[in-house]
C-alpha cells in the first residue's frame, strides 16, 4: 500500500486529511512538526509527503531542504492563501507541487495521484478506490461492494479513465477521440449510450458517481 505522510501542527487537520487519504486506499503516518517527520522519513517506508509551511519549530520550507540531502521523496505543501507567493521559495528547494488551504479533498487526491504517476511510485496495476468501487487494472475488472460488474471492454476503459481522472469533466469529443480513436466514425451518440448502459450497471449508487455536465459532457465525482 502507498504510504503518504502528513505533517501538519494542527490535529483536527491532520485527522480530516488521514480520512480522505484512508477513503482513497492510501496508508498514513502524521507527524506533528518537522523534527518528527524527518525522523519517521529515515524510519518508515514513505512514499509521499504532504507537509504544512507554517509550523512551530522547522518550517515546512527548512524541513524540505533538509530532506533533499538524504531523499528525492515527493512532497507537496499545503500552504495558506496569503503564502502563495512564497511557494517559488519551497519548490526551489525540492518541492513537487502545493495545496493551498482550504482545499477539497478532490482537490488533494488528485494532486496526489499526479504526483505519484509522475514519480512511477504509483504503478497502473495498483488498486484504485473509488467510493464503493474498486479498480483492478490487472485483471480490467470493476468491483461494486466487493462483487465483480460485468463490463464491456469499452465500459471497462471508459470508467477506467473516469476513475484516475476524479473531477475532471470531458467533452464527448474528448472521450470519443481517447476511447475509440481519431479514426472512428460514429458519431458522439456513442458515448451517451455507453454511459446510460455504464449507470445501469454500477447501480443506484456508483451509477451517480457519472455526473452529466450541461454543455460540456461527463464527469466522475465520488458522492458521499
Amino acid at each position: 500500500m502507498t504510504t503518504i505522510l502528513v505533517v501538519d501542527d494542527e490535529q483536527d487537520m491532520r485527522g480530516l486529511i488521514e480520512l480522505h487519504l484512508q477513503k482513497a486506499g492510501y496508508g498514513v503516518l502524521h507527524a506533528e512538526n518537522g523534527e518528527d517527520a524527518i525522523k519517521m522519513v529515515q524510519s518508515f517506508s514513505i512514499d509521499l509527503l504532504l507537509l504544512d509551511v507554517m509550523m512551530p519549530g522547522k518550517s515546512g520550507f527548512e524541513v524540505c531542504k533538509d530532506l533533499r540531502e538524504f531523499t528525492s521523496i515527493p512532497v507537496i505543501f499545503l500552504t495558506a492563501l496569503d503564502a502563495k507567493t512564497d511557494l517559488v521559495k519551497g519548490l526551489t528547494l525540492g518541492g513537487d507541487d502545493y495545496v493551498i488551504k482550504p482545499f477539497t479533498s478532490i482537490e488533494l487526491i488528485a494532486r496526489i495521484n499526479a504526483i505519484l504517476r509522475r514519480t512511477g511510485i504509483v504503478s497502473k496495476e495498483d488498486k484504485l478506490i473509488k467510493g464503493i468501487l474498486v479498480n483492478e487494472p490487472a485483471g480490467r475488472q470493476i468491483l461494486r461492494n466487493n462483487q465483480k460488474i460485468n463490463l464491456t471492454l469499452k465500459e471497462y476503459e471508459l470508467l477506467h479513465l473516469f476513475m484516475d481522472n476524479e473531477g475532471i469533466a470531458f467533452s464527448r469529443e474528448q472521450l470519443l477521440e481517447r476511447l475509440w480513436g481519431l479514426d472512428y466514425e460514429g458519431g458522439t451518440r456513442t458515448v451517451d449510450t455507453h454511459i446510460k448502459t455504464l449507470r445501469l450497471k454500477l447501480g443506484n449508487v456508483a451509477g451517480k458517481y457519472i455526473e452529466t455536465v450541461w454543455g460540456i459532457g461527463y464527469r466522475f465525482e465520488v458522492i458521499e
